[in-house]
């Protein structure tokens, strides 16, 4: 559900919403969630001074809190 969020979020961004890519590795108590996208498209994601990750983390963090997990969001190059 909440690789699905952010899945969303990133394309909705992005100029190639075909290269976004997202990986989950699942923990006991934390989620972690790789993000990648095309190198232009990387500042999109990001947003200036990192406003559009913060929002992006944000909402995963009160998403997940529901679910009583812990999620981390990853910007990869």
């Amino acid at each position: 559900m909440l690789k699905d969020l952010v899945t969303y979020i990133a394309k909705s961004l992005v100029d190639k919403p075909d290269e976004v890519s997202i990986t989950e590795i699942e923990g006991e108590h934390t989620s972690v969630l790789e993000l990648r996208v095309a190198k232009e498209d990387l500042g999109k994601v990001i947003g200036k001074q990192g406003r559009t990750a913060r929002a992006i983390r944000t909402i995963l963090a009160a998403a997940s809190s529901k679910a009583q997990k812990r999620t981390v969001l990853e910007i990869l190059d």
